[in-house]
Parts: structure tokens; sequence; C-alpha cells
């Protein structure tokens, strides 16, 4: 008997000890956590100015950060040897604070760095100046002093809802610069995610594709995905982009910038679309580029219109603009030439392009419309390039898996 009652002491003391062992661990675990040094994600660039002499970052970091959010640059290619306070150009970052759908608090960063010397390598990196608190150093290259033929990418609709339709957008980017290594930016046509409130969405959107969004800068354009009731938060919260856009607009979903021998107007087809016709009048009046392109999301002219955005056209033809790149209706199509509601027999028109998806949602094939030139559904993710040189405009679009779709040339 009292060896039984021994055995049963000694088996409740030995729990006790596994019990408050596995607590103890917990506890550490803990512990660690909150003291961890808070690592920057979701890191992105963009065009957030005059693109030869500044660039924009955007980050966040897990919790309410109480340090402030810095970005430090060196002049030259990767790898930097050293971080030596001499020679590093320092700026500090506007901070807020977002609560996500999670209940989890995020920090926001946004920085825009001045001062930059046009057609130089730069490496950078973001953080809060602990010594674990850094982003990996990345490289990215500013516009030269003078226009120079340039390539840039235009992908839409990679509106994930799990992590592997990310790895499919990703994928496409991973092919898209294969296709064109020189590729100085990328303009995303909206519906970046399922979800805007869905704060894991964000963080598989920026992390699966984080070697090109960290290098190359992304241009956004919000879709009805990413402005829901006049709501565009939490898509904006992601950007820093011009703040030049049209007043009274939901704000960081409208706004213009050059490259190159191109003008870049974006737009936003979910809300104030006449607030936003007399700032596209006024900004294409100023306009002095020889190539003038417009990226939104409804389509004017795709598998379907989107009638609500008809009072943009006339502005387009009367400025000149030659591209519109859209996105929503996953599926491919490009116009022909058009003006005035025809096909301009003279090829002296608008064309109209929607990029099928970069994301896992293909639609079926929408009826052929007379303005059709080309109209199909792939059922593949697809990218195009789109250069731009002083004479010629020429868009090229490939499925992921390396088929060319569609070409066509402009000329001057």
């Amino acid at each position: 008997m009292k060896g039984r009652r021994a055995m049963v002491w000694l088996g409740g003391l030995i729990f006790v000890l596994l019990l408050g062992g596995i607590i103890w661990g917990w506890l550490k675990i803990q512990q660690a956590n909150e003291s961890a040094v808070p690592k920057p994600q979701s890191i992105v660039m963009t065009i957030g100015g005059d693109a030869r002499t500044t660039m924009a970052f955007t980050w966040q970091t897990e919790g309410k950060a109480e340090e402030a959010g810095i970005l430090q640059l060196v002049e030259g290619a990767e790898p930097v040897t050293s971080w030596n306070e001499a020679e590093v150009l320092r700026f500090e970052a506007e901070s807020s604070e977002r609560k996500g759908d999670d209940g989890k608090w995020q920090t926001v960063y946004k920085v825009l760095a001045t001062g930059l010397r046009p057609g130089t390598k730069y490496v950078y990196r973001v953080g809060n100046g602990q010594e674990d608190g850094w982003s990996e150093p990345a490289g990215f290259v500013t516009e030269t002093a003078e226009p120079q033929a340039f390539t840039f990418l235009n992908v839409t609709d990679s509106q994930g809802e799990k992590k592997e339709d990310f790895k499919l957008w990703a994928r496409t980017l991973d092919k898209a610069f294969q296709t064109f290594p020189d590729a100085r930016f990328i303009v995303h046509n909206g519906d970046m995610t399922e979800n805007p409130d869905d704060a894991q969405g964000w963080k598989w959107l920026f992390g699966q594709a984080s070697k090109w969004l960290t290098r190359v800068p992304l241009m956004p354009v919000a879709g009805n995905h990413d402005e829901v009731s006049g709501d565009a938060s939490a898509f904006a919260s992601h950007f820093l982009v011009p703040e030049n856009g049209a007043e009274g607009a939901t704000p960081g979903t409208t706004y213009s910038f050059d490259y190159g021998f191109a003008h870049i107007v974006v737009l936003n087809t979910e809300s104030k679309i006449t607030r936003q016709a007399a700032w596209l009048r006024e900004d294409l009046r100023k306009n002095t580029r020889p190539w003038t392109i417009v990226a939104m999301h409804r389509p004017a002219y795709g598998g379907n219109q989107y009638e609500k955005i008809e009072e943009w056209i006339p502005i387009f033809e009367e400025f000149g603009v030659d591209l519109v790149l859209q996105g929503h209706n996953h599926e491919y199509s490009r116009s022909y030439p058009l003006r005035d509601g025809q096909i301009a027999q003279d090829g002296n028109g608008t064309v109209y392009v929607v990029t099928n998806t970069s994301g896992s949602k293909f639609n079926e094939l929408k009826k052929d419309k007379f303005y059709h030139a080309v109209h199909t559904q792939p059922n593949k993710q697809t990218f195009a390039g789109i250069t731009v040189s002083e004479r010629t405009l020429t868009y090229t679009a490939y499925t992921v898996d390396g088929r060319r779709l569609d070409e066509f040339t402009f000329s001057r």
C-alpha cells in the first residue's frame, strides 16, 4: 500500500514538474516574441515623384511600434560591404497604425527618398535602426537624366484568397522579368487581393513576389476589390504614390507620372468619376511627352463596357491618349484603334487592352464585339511588356508558359 501511495505521489510530482516546464517554456516563448525586434514586411517601392531623383518606399511591422522607421541608401551595386554612416543617406519615415481584420495592430511606414542622382544604382534597407530590425538589402536604379527607351510590365487582377493563389502571381512576375529583364516598373491594373481588409492576403501579395517588388517599383490601380463602398484605405496604406491626383477623389487612387518618353495617368473607376474627368483634362493639357498611357480597372472597351466612365473617353480622344490598360474582366482583349465610338480606319485612335489576369481566376470568354482586334481566353496567367522609345511604342503580351499572345506597335 505504501509503495502504491509513493508511486502516486511520484507520478503527481512528475506531472506537476512537466506542467510547470511547459508553462515556463510557453512564457519564455511569449517573452521572446514580445521582446523580438519587429521585422519589416510587405516592402514595396513606388515612383513617388520625379523618377530621376526620387524613390518611394512603404513597409509594415507587426504591432504598435515605438521606434521611428528609417530608410538607408548607399550609392552603388549590391552587396554593400559596410553600412558606414558617413556614406549613407538616411531618411525618416512617417508612420501610422492600422488594425487588421484579425484584430492585430500593424504600423505602416512611408518615406520618399529625395535628392538622388539620375541613372544611378542604389542599395537600400529599411527598419528601426536596431541591429536585428533591418530588412535584407535590395538594389534599384533611378531613371536617366535624359529620356531613353525603356520597358515596363503590365499585369492585373492577382486577386488571391489563398497563399497558393499568390504563388501564381509571383510565378507570373518571374516569367515577366525573364522575358523583359530590364523592365523599369510594373503597372498593376487593380484587384490585388480578394478582400482588402484581409491583412494576410496583402502579406502574401508582397511576400511571394518580394524579390521583384523590393527592386522594381509597383504602380497600383484601385479595382473594385481594392475600393469597396468608397473605402480604399487598406489599399492606399500599402503605397506611396505621387500626390498630384484629382481633388476630392479617394486618396491614393488617382495620380500621374512621367517616365522616359511616356506620360502615365492612373484613374479610379470605382468612384468620383466626374471629379476625375476635370482633373484628367487638366493633367493631359499639361502633358509634353510624345506618348500617353492611361491605366484603370474597369474597361471602357473590353469584353464588356463600363458605362459610368463614358465621359472619360472623349477626353482620351481629345488629347490623343495612345493606350489604355485595363483589368476586371479576367480575359484577354485588345481593341482596334478607336475614335468617336468607331474603329479609326486611319489608325489614329486609342487602343484599349485587358491583360487577362495574373492570378487564379479566369472568366468565361464574353461575346466578341465590333471593336475587338484580339479576344481570347488562354486560361493562363498573362503579362505584357510595353517598350517606349521616342518614335515607337510596342506592346507584347505573353502567357505564363511563354507563348506570345499578342503584339502591336505604334509609330510616330
